[in-house]
């Protein structure tokens, strides 16, 4: 055998090892695939493994993420920081080779990976933030940023729908350094695809504008090698290369789901080694094996970094001011000074806070040219366009609106890409009762603790005539009840800007920016620390404090109301403003103390929304008034009325405590 075809015999080998050794993983796509990844390491992948986080290497998602061993052996060959003691902990406690590829954990991996669907939106994301940081900061004889981004997918990936929801944009966008292998095999878990799966994917693909390329034989590294050639070639399209593979390829079951999800076990993985050649103990690599990806992956991806940092030493003195951009900007130091901004407000002013952060989104583009915004189809409602900024387009890729046209998951997954591939600030959003749609997406950006920002608009059964379709009742509780995300709903302008502030400065979790449609009246004067408290005394009960409401967003200003009135029957009530649970229960106690005393146990709350989660503020004692049904059709003013938001019901409901 010659030297690549012992090459990925070895690959081949250590994932049969380390999946037998962990008695758990999916070998069939691990061995299918071996010769495509081979051949794009070692031919075509530009990255330095001593430097792994190069802002201009080549990004690779592995969007069929149970084909996680395939991808560890490639790190360990090419000189991360994956050993082969990583490798033998392949799915075990605290290991760095977990049983998905997760960015937080190994280094070389681009993005966490898993639910089937994501890879590609994730991939199309990093292919536009390359687009838009080439446009940004590329001159002439200076190409600061350019680089592909490939994917590894398989036939599950291609059955989901958000794969062509993701698919059908880059295409349109003319997306052409982004490279997507598929890896066709014809097996999915169950069984034969042909059980739920015919249709032709090259036509489709063709039609979404791609540039498809076919590779009869999986085997053929050599093919394989040719036809990601070629698609680097093809400036306008993105390209899809089929590639036929034999799933679970040597075992006496290839072809078959046995292979799909369980080890090879001892004895056909024994099989399969000499099917390929390969004579060596578990665990084994060959000297020439190192050798080969030390020439091919490390020490070229070692030229291309020494080359791009001798080019970057010039452009810092040419273009000083974008050099300390992009490198801020690499680092995530976004911020935004709201001074100027929260002096155009005034008490009284009557606003719905969609319009409150439209003016924010654009105080906040002014200030960091690398933030975007964009929104599913919905930017008149949501109020997300940068005025001064054109759109993102196949003829614009400097556009700072981006246009995802009605495909919510994909947006989020997108936005995912966008935000690892680093450079870049995203915000774009929705309808808030739309994020159902895209809550798996959101999902992986809590766990990769992405800093995407979703304004989300609609917020409550004020949206009225549209209906209970519309009508969001329990998404606030959704998104509430995932760890690692901050929502904050704001009750006015003032709350409004500390929340925008808080979102531009995070950088380790999204923000969810929960928006009314209706006019509220800016009173609360909060300021960005009250914000960051979650949770603050909004007005202060006047001598003793009988009891507390706590409310958010549009509710604050009725439950200030209903303390005036209970004044008038001799109930002293301080009312609390809790723009965020989250930021809330971060706090220490003595200033949880300070706004929620324990001893004050007669406690209301007052939200729009299902009273999932508010219990552990009210407690046994108290109540809440919230909404946990669906909505009605009607005017919001009678909706709000009919479903118990009056200062009449809040006053009674009170004084049944």
């Amino acid at each position: 055998m010659n030297q690549s075809e012992l090459s990925i015999a070895t690959i081949r080998s250590l994932g049969i090892d380390m999946i037998n050794k962990a008695n758990s993983g999916h070998p069939g796509m691990v061995l299918g695939s071996a010769p495509a990844l081979y051949s794009l390491f070692t031919k075509e992948y530009k990255v330095f493994p001593a430097h792994s986080q190069w802002i201009n290497r080549d990004r690779f998602v592995l969007a069929s993420g149970h084909a996680s061993s395939l991808l560890y052996s490639l790190l360990h060959l090419s000189g991360f920081q994956v050993s082969m003691d990583d490798l033998k902990q392949f799915r075990q406690w605290g290991s760095c080779t977990p049983g998905h590829p997760e960015v937080e954990l190994t280094d070389g991996v681009d993005a966490s990976s898993g639910p089937l669907g994501q890879g590609i939106p994730m991939a199309v994301g990093m292919a536009m933030a390359e687009a838009f940081l080439a446009t940004r900061y590329n001159k002439k004889d200076y190409p600061v940023i350019d680089h592909y981004t490939y994917v590894l997918c398989g036939d599950g990936d291609m059955q989901e729908g958000v794969t062509y929801e993701a698919s059908s944009l880059a295409g349109h966008l003319s997306l052409g350094k982004l490279i997507v292998l598929y890896d066709a095999n014809n097996v999915t878990l169950d069984g034969p695809l042909n059980y739920s799966f015919s249709e032709d994917v090259k036509k489709r693909y063709e039609s979404m504008n791609w540039q498809v390329i076919c590779v009869q034989d999986g085997n053929d590294y050599e093919a394989i090698a040719k036809a990601i050639k070629k698609a680097k070639k093809e400036v306008y399209k993105p390209t899809l290369i089929i590639v036929n593979t034999i799933i679970g390829f040597g075992s006496r079951n290839q072809g078959t789901s046995k292979v799909h999800g369980a080890p090879l076990g001892e004895e056909d993985g024994q099989y399969a080694k000499r099917q390929y050649g390969f004579e060596y103990d578990n665990f084994f690599v060959p000297e020439e094996v190192y050798d080969d990806f030390k020439k091919n992956v490390f020490n070229r991806g070692k030229r291309a970094y020494n080359k791009w940092n001798k080019m970057m030493d010039t452009y810092k003195t040419e273009y000083p001011e974008l050099y300390q951009e992009l490198f801020q900007n690499i680092n995530d130091e976004y911020s935004f000074d709201e001074t100027a901004f929260i002096k155009e407000y005034q008490d009284g002013i009557s606003e719905a806070t969609r319009v409150t952060s439209e003016k924010l989104i654009n105080a906040i583009a002014a200030q960091n040219p690398t933030f975007l915004s964009g929104t599913a189809d919905l930017a008149s409602s949501t109020k997300t366009i940068i005025k001064d900024a054109e759109r993102f387009s196949c003829e614009n890729y400097g556009g700072r609106n981006l246009f995802f046209g009605i495909r919510e998951f994909a947006m989020v997954a997108i936005m995912n890409g966008m935000t690892l591939h680093k450079g870049i600030k995203v915000a774009a959003g929705g309808f808030m009762v739309f994020s159902d749609y895209f809550k798996a997406a959101l999902r992986m950006a809590c766990l990769m603790k992405l800093p995407i920002i979703l304004p989300l608009s609609h917020d409550s059964i004020a949206v009225g005539e549209d209906g209970p379709t519309h009508q969001p009742v329990e998404q606030l509780a959704m998104l509430r009840s995932m760890p690692n995300i901050q929502v904050i709903r704001a009750a006015d302008a003032y709350e409004m800007c500390g929340a925008w502030k808080k979102a531009v400065e995070t950088n380790d979790c999204p923000t969810a920016l929960i928006l009314t449609r209706q006019n509220v009246t800016n009173f609360t004067h909060a300021t960005y620390e009250d914000v960051c408290h979650g949770a603050y005394v909004v007005s202060q009960e006047k001598d003793n404090l009988d009891g507390i409401i706590i409310a958010t967003g549009s509710e604050v200003e009725l439950a200030m109301q209903a303390q005036k009135a209970l004044l008038e029957q001799g109930k002293d009530v301080r009312v609390v403003s809790m723009p965020s649970m989250e930021l809330f229960d971060h706090q220490d106690d003595s200033y949880k103390e300070k706004v929620l005393p324990k001893h004050i146990r007669k406690r209301l709350a007052v939200e729009m929304a299902c009273d999932f989660g508010w219990h552990k503020y009210v407690g046994l004692d108290g109540k809440v008034i919230s909404v946990n049904q669906f909505g009605a059709s009607a005017p919001a003013n009678i909706v709000i009325q009919k479903y118990g938001f009056t200062v009449e019901n809040i006053v009674e409901t009170y004084l049944s405590l």
